[in-house]
């Protein structure tokens, strides 16, 4: 007698599985927005998901879970969006550099505000819902800190390696610590731009300074 073929249970492909995680993560992003993290059940999020509980818990095992991947997707996107724009700028060092700051912090903080407004709601619910060692900040700060440190030297030149640290520390999160603020719902776009405007005054004012810092004196 021949032995008895034993069929396995067909699994989702690869794709359909991104599908799926993604769609639960859309409906929970909704969710979120409009009633808040903990006002909004796992069961809420698989029925507007249009997926079975047992399905969203193959892919989350619980609401924190989903919350922590959200700000994974954000902060991925963000990052991508700043890579896409490091490496559609000039490489060639700024000839006239002063001038040029105020300009390329706006559109380093444009960047950030961009991708953050574009999901306002969400962004309230987890600034509110989230303690901030889970905010997305501190996860952020290491994932740019190259980029920012590389844009430096090819703004600033070669320098003090260790200052160097302590400005990209400190521009990454003076920075989005405006942009947050500034991708509120309660933020219009008339007030949000002069928030991003003003910010990269301030810094600009500050990088500017730097850059003074480091010129020899007049005559040397």
């Amino acid at each position: 007698m021949p032995p008895k073929v034993v069929r396995q249970r067909s699994r989702p492909t690869q794709r359909r599985a991104k599908e799926t995680r993604e769609q639960i993560l859309d409906a929970a992003a909704e969710l979120f927005g409009e009633r808040g993290i903990a006002e909004t059940s796992t069961n809420r999020i698989a029925t507007a998901a249009g997926v079975s509980i047992g399905t969203l818990y193959r892919y989350f095992p619980d609401r924190s879970v989903i919350v922590d991947a959200l700000l994974e997707r954000m902060l991925t996107s963000a990052e991508e969006r700043f890579t896409t724009w490091m490496s559609g700028r000039p490489q060639d060092p700024i000839a006239d550099l002063l001038p040029a700051i105020p300009q390329l912090t706006t559109e380093i903080l444009e960047v950030f505000t961009d991708v953050l407004a574009g999901s306002a709601k969400l962004v309230s619910a987890l600034i509110s819902g989230v303690e901030f060692e889970r905010s997305g900040i501190p996860a952020l700060e290491p994932r740019l800190r190259l980029l920012v440190k590389v844009l430096l030297i090819q703004v600033l030149g070669p320098g003090n390696d260790h200052k160097y640290d302590m400005m990209t520390f400190v521009l990454i999160n003076t920075g989005f610590a405006a942009v947050l603020r500034a991708s509120l719902p309660s933020v219009g776009s008339e007030e949000r731009h002069e928030a991003i405007a003003m910010t990269a005054e301030m810094i600009s004012a500050w990088i500017h300074a730097q850059v003074l810092a480091t010129q020899p004196p007049a005559g040397a």
